[in-house]
């Protein structure tokens, strides 16, 4: 079993940058791919990104590719998701999940963080 916490967040214009940090503790970290999800008000949780438990692979939602970054550091049990460029619709709660295979669907995860708000002001 492994726990997340999610930090990072906050308020940043538009064109701004943030880097959101999802701590794990546990057992076994290595072993989970890591996704970040968002939702915004009124709407359904998206997937954003989501890293190999290696670090290897990465994979990314359309609307954020070429500008959010994911990344882990296995050493300290944490997963980066570096946000470039950011844009008012990138506003949202910003969640880290756990599952031991590749997924995008949120539906998949077992284990999620408590989430952390990203407002992008215009």
């Amino acid at each position: 079993q492994v726990q997340l916490v999610e930090s990072g967040g906050g308020l940043v214009q538009a064109g701004g940058s943030l880097r959101l940090s999802c701590k794990a503790s546990g057992r076994g970290f290595t072993g989970y791919y890591v996704g970040w999800f968002r939702q915004a008000p009124g709407k359904a949780r998206e997937f954003v990104a989501t890293i190999s438990g290696s670090g290897i692979s990465t994979s990314y939602a359309d609307s954020v590719r070429g500008r959010f970054a994911i990344s882990r550091d296995n050493a300290k049990n944490t997963v980066y998701l570096q946000m470039d460029s950011l844009k008012s619709e990138d506003t949202a709660v910003y969640y880290c999940a756990a599952r031991g295979t590749y997924s995008t669907y949120s539906v998949d995860y077992n284990y999620w963080g408590q989430g952390t708000q990203v407002t992008v002001s215009s």
